[in-house]
C-alpha cells in the first residue's frame, strides 16, 4: 500500500526529464533569437554610442558649454529613430527642441516652476509644434525639451540659446557619424530583411505542397499560421528598403552599393505582394483538403516549385547574379498548375491555380522583368503546358 501511494504521488522521471528538455529548448531558442537581434543591431548601438560621446565632446570642449546635456541627447535620439528616416527625424528633432526650449524658457521665466507650470509648458509646446505642421515625433521632442527646461535647469536671467545650439550640434554629429564615420552597409540591412521574408514564404509553400500531396490539412494550416505571423516581416522589409536607400544616398562610402541596391528596391514591392498572396494560396489549399476536392499530382508540385523559386530568388539577388533560376522555377510552377487545372480541380483548387500564376508573375517581376512582360511569360507557360 505504501509503495502504491508513493508511486502515485511522485512524478515519473521521464516526465521531469521531458519538461526539463522543453525548458532547455525554449531557452536555447530565445537565446539564439536574441543573439541574432543583438548582432543585427550592434552597428546601430555603436553608432549611437560614438555619436553621444562625440556630441558631448564637441559641445563641451570646442563650443565651451559647461553642461551640454542636450547635445548627446539629440545625437542619441536621432540615431535611435527608425533607420531610413533619420534625416527627416534630425530636422524634426532640431525644430522640436528649438520650440520646446523657446516655449519652456519664455513661459517658465514668467510663471516660475512647479507641477502646474510644467503642464502649461508642455501643452503650449505641443500646440506650437502643431502650428508649424509637425509630426508626432516633433510633438514629442518639443514636449520633452520643454520638460527638461522646466525641471533640470529652469531659466533664471533669460532665454538660453546655447540649448538650441546643443541640439543642433547633436543632430549634426549624428548625421556625420551615420554618413561618414560609421555608415551601415545598406545591402546587409536589406539582406537581413529579405532573408526571413522569402525564407518564410519558401518554407510555407514547400510545406503546403507536401500537405496537398498527403491531404494533410493540419500541416497546411500550420503553414498558414506562419505566413500570418510573417506580416511583420513585410513591414520590416519595407523599412529596410528605406534604410538602405537612405544610407546609399547620404553615405559617400556606400555610393558604390547603389546599383545592386536598386535591384533590391525594385524587387521589394513584388516580394511583399507575393508574400501576402501566398497567404491566400495556402488558405485555399487548406479548404481544398478539408472539402476533399480533387488534387491532381501536378498541383502539389506547382506549389513546391513556387516555394523553390522564392528560395532561388533570395540566393541570386544576394549573390548579385542574374536571377534566371528563379524565373525558370516560377514558370515551371505555372506549367504544373496549368496541368493540374486541365486534369480537373474544384473551386478551391481553381483558386490555388490562379494564385500560383499571380505569385509567379510577382516573383518574375522581382527578378527585374517588367510586370507586363512577366505576365506575358506566365501566359506563354500556360499555353505551352496546355499544348
Amino acid at each position: 500500500m505504501t509503495a502504491d501511494r508513493g508511486s502515485t504521488e511522485s512524478p515519473p522521471a521521464g516526465g521531469m526529464g521531458q519538461r526539463w528538455r522543453e525548458r532547455r529548448e525554449r531557452f536555447d531558442t530565445t537565446f539564439r533569437e536574441r543573439t541574432v537581434k543583438v548582432r543585427a543591431n550592434a552597428g546601430l548601438a555603436v553608432q549611437a554610442g560614438v555619436a553621444g560621446g562625440l556630441a558631448w565632446f564637441v559641445a563641451a570642449e570646442i563650443v565651451n558649454n559647461p553642461a551640454p546635456f542636450f547635445a548627446p541627447i539629440a545625437a542619441v535620439v536621432t540615431l535611435a529613430s527608425s533607420v531610413g528616416q533619420r534625416l527627416k527625424r534630425t530636422i524634426e528633432l532640431i525644430i522640436g527642441v528649438a520650440l520646446g526650449i523657446a516655449v519652456g524658457d519664455a513661459i517658465i521665466l514668467v510663471i516660475g516652476t512647479g507641477a502646474w507650470q510644467i503642464a502649461v509648458v508642455v501643452t503650449l509646446a505641443i500646440i506650437a509644434s502643431i502650428y508649424v505642421g509637425g509630426s508626432p515625433s516633433l510633438f514629442n521632442q518639443a514636449a520633452a525639451s520643454a520638460v527638461l527646461v522646466a525641471t533640470l535647469s529652469p531659466p533664471e536671467g533669460g532665454i538660453y540659446f546655447t540649448r538650441f545650439f546643443d541640439a543642433l550640434i547633436g543632430g549634426v554629429v549624428a548625421l556625420i557619424v551615420m554618413t561618414l564615420l560609421i555608415p551601415l552597409n545598406p545591402l546587409r540591412v536589406v539582406d537581413r530583411a529579405v532573408d526571413p521574408a522569402l525564407d518564410t514564404m519558401a518554407d510555407a509553400l514547400s510545406d503546403t505542397g507536401g500537405a496537398l500531396a498527403r491531404r494533410d490539412a493540419s500541416s497546411a494550416d500550420a503553414a498558414l499560421e506562419r505566413l500570418r505571423k510573417a506580416e511583420g516581416e513585410v513591414r520590416t522589409l519595407e523599412s529596410a528598403i528605406e534604410a538602405g536607400r537612405e544610407t546609399a544616398t547620404l553615405a559617400p562610402l556606400r555610393w558604390h552599393k547603389r546599383g545592386v541596391l536598386t535591384r533590391y528596391v525594385d524587387s521589394s514591392k513584388y516580394i511583399s505582394r507575393a508574400l501576402r498572396d501566398s497567404r491566400a494560396l495556402v488558405r485555399r489549399a487548406v479548404t481544398q483538403i478539408q472539402d476533399a476536392e480533387p488534387v491532381p499530382p501536378s498541383l502539389p508540385e506547382a506549389v513546391r516549385d513556387l516555394g523553390e523559386a522564392a528560395r532561388l530568388l533570395y540566393h541570386e539577388l544576394g549573390a548579385g547574379v542574374e536571377p534566371q533560376g528563379a524565373r525558370d522555377r516560377a514558370l515551371r510552377a505555372v506549367g504544373a498548375a496549368a496541368q493540374a487545372y486541365s486534369a480537373g480541380v474544384g473551386l478551391s483548387g481553381s483558386t490555388v491555380v490562379a494564385q500560383v500564376r499571380s505569385i509567379a508573375s510577382d516573383l518574375i517581376a522581382a527578378t527585374g522583368v517588367e510586370m507586363a512582360e512577366a505576365n506575358q511569360m506566365v501566359r506563354r507557360a500556360v499555353g505551352r503546358s496546355s499544348r
